[in-house]
């Protein structure tokens, strides 16, 4: 419900109250006449320019009535009054106070009356106009509400109309006369006591109107806090917290041992080199793919042990890719210039191969509805298939090459694929258009973010490069120190809120970045050939996974001294080391 067409609402007002804040609005005690005269007359005798804190950035005023608000949010009404009165500060003027109460008990006409009464209202241009439009919307929808037809109307010729604001609006009005239906689709939700919430929300749309000071944005307090602590949060370079809350005792810092840089455990269980490796959406599995012509699912126990929960060997050549379907029920490899293969993930059992001629697949990826997928190969082409088997559709660009790695979009609108040896093709399947990413070296892999924002790209110089990938594409920043010249490796994104980049290298040891700004926080020693993939669980951020050439995966997290014993001990393909191992 809006009054100025096109036109946004201020910035940082919140437009959602809760239960508190509204009993707050609803139950705050009313103050006589006399307390009021007194209240006000202290506060006049308060320095305008009177402040707090030890830089004399806080304005008393201002502070106190926004505790004062945060009081009556957290349902504190008499620690609230008190503190207008001791103070000699009002939260809000007696003619605010009054209006407010007028929206709550639908006294619109007189609302409208005191609305024009309150100070610095008028000289704001439209915004007496606009806020006695959505006064005047709610009256028209209560009343149609009633069955009140003429009255309805005439409220909205009479009073609406003669405002002259948001004439598409006005004309969605009238089409509720006729087809009440009309009126939920535009924004009123019909409800037998329109008290408690549709006032309330008109309240709200009002207040963004209003200058703050006479009216504060709601939960300001809360605001102004979670805004202190994003910037710390964002200041700290190693925040990897399970925790979304922080502390308002201290200021916020993480140490380095937040992030997991500490060998847990080595799998051991494929004969030859690791390739690929991806943990599953809810972060239960693990799957691997291998030179030994197997993928293995490995499940995650508790105190993020893994064991080997399935070993899929139906390929005739090396597995190169894996990728987990949305609900994490079905697995999807592709061997290396094969074929495709669906498997169950609680059985093991392969459901379907999908094969086509001189096809040659190398790699695939689900749409977010769980129900298709695409696979692309050498013979140029990408294709998108059913869970039955079926083709559905194809597509092949302009000089499209060998397709050797490519993936979905979150929304599943769009396919990025690598495009030649330096460019990025992603092809939008509403538009059937294309839009280029062009790098000046060779691309060897892809990683697209969860939110599908950004773009992770493996370069053959060296570097990865994270790129913006919205509306217009835009290189972000440069990630380096890493080794690579002759082979595939790939990166991921990582940690809470994705604020890490892990990368693979060709001197067998793991790379991690902060995402934000690039710098180099961890060099992992431990694999003994080519660190080929990473993969960061993306529900624990203490917790990633690598494969080499070594024939190993290794798997690393933050040193809780979890194992008891000092020596590792060995098991089915599986080596648990004690306070993390080289």
């Amino acid at each position: 419900m809006g009054a100025i067409e096109d036109e946004e609402p201020p910035p940082k007002r919140l437009k959602v109250s809760s239960p508190g804040l509204r009993r707050g609005l609803e139950e705050a005690p009313a103050l006589s006449v006399g307390s009021v005269s007194i209240l006000m007359a202290k506060s006049l005798s308060l320095e305008e320019g009177e402040t707090v804190g030890s830089k004399g950035l806080i304005r008393r005023v201002e502070f106190v009535r926004i505790i004062t608000q945060a009081l009556y949010s957290l349902g504190y009404q008499k620690a609230g009054a008190l503190l207008e009165e001791e103070s000699g500060i009002l939260l809000q003027s007696s003619n605010v106070a009054l209006f407010r109460k007028q929206i709550l008990d639908g006294k619109w006409d007189e609302s409208v009356i005191t609305l024009r009464s309150i100070d610095q209202v008028e000289v704001e241009g439209n915004t007496l106009k606009a806020a006695s439009f959505l006064i005047l919307q709610q009256k028209f929808f209560e009343l149609l509400d009633k069955g009140n037809i003429p009255e309805a109307m005439k409220t909205l010729r009479l009073e609406i109309s003669p405002l002259q604001l948001n004439t598409k609006r006005v004309h969605e009005l009238a089409s509720c006369i006729v087809f009440p239906s009309r009126c939920e689709e535009i924004g009123y939700s019909k409800q037998g006591n329109p008290n408690s919430s549709q006032r309330m929300k008109v309240l709200q749309e009002i207040q963004q109107l209003l200058p703050p000071s006479i009216m504060i944005p709601e939960k300001r307090l809360e605001c102004l806090v979670e805004q202190a602590l994003n910037v710390q949060r964002e200041a700290c370079i190693f925040h990897n917290s399970l925790d979304p809350a922080l502390s308002l005792y201290t200021d916020h810092q993480c140490g380095r041992d937040q992030i997991p840089t500490t060998t847990l455990q080595v799998l051991e269980s494929h004969k030859n080199e690791v390739w690929f490796l991806q943990f599953s959406n809810n972060g239960k599995y693990l799957a691997s793919a291998s030179k030994d012509y197997s993928a293995i699912i490995w499940e995650i126990t508790e105190g993020n042990s893994f064991s080997m929960k399935h070993r899929l060997s139906a390929h005739q050549k090396p597995v190169s890719f894996v990728a987990w379907s949305p609900d994490d029920k079905l697995l999807l490899t592709c061997g290396i210039e094969e074929v495709v293969k669906l498997w169950n993930v609680e059985t093991g059992e392969c459901k379907l191969t999908y094969d086509k001629a001189n096809s040659g697949f190398t790699s695939c990826g689900w749409f977010p509805d769980g129900k298709r997928f695409i696979s692309g190969g050498v013979d140029k082409c990408i294709y998108i298939w059913d869970l039955e088997g079926k083709e559905l559709d194809s597509w092949k660009g302009q000089g499209m090459p060998k397709i050797s790695d490519l993936a979905v979009t979150s929304d599943g609108k769009e396919i990025i694929s690598i495009c030649g040896d330096n460019a990025i093709v992603m092809y939008n399947l509403d538009t059937k258009t294309e839009r280029l990413i062009e790098e000046e070296h060779g691309i060897t892999s892809l990683c697209v973010s969860k939110d599908s924002r950004f773009l992770l790209l493996n370069l053959a110089n060296q570097e990865i490069h994270l790129w913006d990938i919205g509306a217009r594409s835009k290189l972000l920043l440069k990630y380096k120190g890493h080794r690579q010249g002759r082979y595939v490796i790939r990166s991921c994104f990582g940690g809470s809120d994705l604020a890490f980049v892990a990368s693979g290298s060709e001197d067998s040891q793991v790379y991690i970045w902060h995402r934000g700004n690039g710098e180099l926080l961890a060099v992992l020693p431990g694999h003994s050939g080519t660190v080929n993939c990473v993969s960061w669980n993306p529900v624990n951020p203490h917790l990633f996974a690598s494969a080499s050439d070594d024939y190993t995966i290794r798997i690393w997290g933050v040193n809780r001294n979890t194992f008891k014993s000092k020596n590792a001990s060995s098991s089915n393909g599986i080596v648990h080391l004690a306070n993390g191992g080289p």
